[in-house]
């Protein structure tokens, strides 16, 4: 018998101890997403590594291709929140994208996506 989609998937889920161990100068990343969101955005490289070391997973991508990431709300390094997502694969943290969390998209707790109005 064959495991699941939902096993499988749940297997590829990534782990914060991981990322924050696989978060070193050589092992990252910067996509050119990355790159440009975080230029338009005022958030730098700094901003998105402090949200990994600081933060708690809210959201797995296991399907994501080519390597499964997640989403991270963690604190930049003024303290303030931020949401960043990365991958893991092949030993190295991709660096996807950054943003500061919008009230009008999140709830209070920044975790938890508004649901859309009609």
């Amino acid at each position: 018998m064959f495991p699941t989609k939902e096993v499988c998937s749940k297997l590829m889920e990534l782990d914060i101890e991981t990322l924050r161990g696989a978060c070193a100068p050589d092992t990252i990343r910067w996509t050119a997403h990355a790159l440009k969101r975080l230029m338009q955005r005022g958030i730098s490289q700094a901003d998105m590594e402090q949200a990994i070391k600081t933060g708690e997973i809210i959201e797995q991508y296991p399907d994501d291709y080519p390597y499964p990431s997640c989403l991270i709300l963690g604190k930049d390094v003024a303290g303030d929140p931020l949401h960043a997502v990365c991958g893991l694969g092949g030993g190295e943290v991709w660096m996807i994208t950054a943003y500061h969390p919008s009230q009008s998209e999140w709830e209070a707790d920044l975790k938890t996506r508004k649901e859309p109005q009609e």
